[in-house]
């Protein structure tokens, strides 16, 4: 389904006709349009250069080429810049995990450089409220190969959760809990413990090389992913 720019223009302003699209859910139109916009702009500006530009010794062309160039650097760091969790909630990861082929991955068509900033904001909010389950499953992911690739970081990890068993079983063996002042202190010792474990196995580095991985790809994805239709709207019934 595709629209004009604003078919309404004469009655509706801009601004209310993309709120009407947000709301119906036609994200997909509004990202579409945002890259539009920003060509025929472009497209203006270059048209309008020749005859600007008469009087200067530059070269519309190269003048132009480094406006497009210092753009999308702009657009690309400010792509880190963003919070794609502001609208986040726990909704987001009780429904069922879009396909990691036709939904998460998609085709080559899916992906285009975002023409500006707040495209890049409205793409990197509205996918990751999508794909907020593949972007768990991927940190998971992500963190288990970097256990892997760093062992002594999974051995301490490994012997915290035996630390924490023993501990439960000398609770259960020896009724600990029914000396509240003897527990709290079992608990406190074995706290300290845990932390002097992880902290000389490296387990902060594995948390730190997960989280930046898993983060670095999210954004990546989540930014140059384009929208696309989550739900087809209802057409109702035909008589």
């Amino acid at each position: 389904m595709s629209f004009s720019p604003n078919p309404l223009s004469l009655s509706v302003p801009d601004g209310a006709f993309d709120s009407w699209l947000r709301d119906s859910g036609y994200l997909e139109i509004i990202d579409q349009r945002t890259s539009d916009v920003h060509r025929h702009s472009s497209a203006a500006a270059a048209a309008a250069a020749p005859i600007t530009s008469t009087s200067a010794p530059t070269t519309p062309l190269a003048t132009g080429f480094f406006i497009s160039l210092f753009s999308r650097i702009v657009t690309f760091l400010s792509i880190f810049t963003l919070n794609p969790f502001a609208k986040l909630s726990a909704a987001d990861f009780s429904g069922p995990t879009p396909s990691w082929t036709s939904g998460f991955i998609g085709s080559f068509e899916s992906y285009s450089f975002p023409s500006s900033p707040a495209q890049a904001r409205l793409r990197a909010h509205e996918n990751a409220k999508r794909y907020a389950r593949n972007y768990a499953s991927l940190f998971v992911l992500f963190f288990v190969c970097t256990l892997y690739q760093m062992p002594v970081a999974l051995l301490g990890l490994i012997s915290c959760m035996a630390l924490w068993d023993v501990v439960k079983f000398g609770c259960n063996r020896w009724g600990l809990d029914k000396y509240p002042v003897v527990w709290q202190c079992l608990v406190r010792v074995a706290q300290c413990v845990t932390v002097i474990i992880l902290l000389f196995s490296n387990f902060q580095m594995a948390i730190f090389c997960a989280l930046g991985i898993g983060y670095t790809g999210m954004i990546l994805h989540a930014a140059f992913r384009k929208l696309t239709l989550a739900k087809p709207p209802s057409t109702g019934s035909r008589k």
